[in-house]
């Protein structure tokens, strides 16, 4: 993997969480739209859950979004894992509850 990108995209990632705000692939409406859900109490800021989820499922996070599923909010997360196998994760935005845990 480039080296860039291998230390580029934690980076980007943890600043994303630092900030509170989701990550979310799209528009400058995607952005604007996860922190008023975030800000109004709708979903738990991206860089609790992400402790959440490491707590129980270490490694690298590669990737996390916010999407709509069946009505509900949910946080998608790549994960490279210490055996280097990637995992998708998925969390309900709201209760920070994992919902489906996956191999890609």
């Amino acid at each position: 993997m480039n080296r860039f990108i291998r230390y580029m995209l934690p980076a980007g990632v943890i600043l994303a969480a630092v900030l509170g705000m989701a990550a979310v692939t799209g528009s400058e409406e995607d952005h604007e739209e996860a922190r008023r859900l975030r800000d109004a109490g709708e979903v738990l800021p991206l860089a609790q859950i992400l402790a959440r989820v490491q707590a129980h499922h270490p490694g690298r996070v590669l990737e996390a979004e916010l999407e709509r599923e069946d009505g509900r909010l949910v946080y998608e997360i790549e994960l490279l894992g210490p055996e280097g196998t990637v995992r998708e994760l998925k969390v309900d935005a709201a209760s920070g509850r994992v919902l489906e845990v996956g191999d890609d």
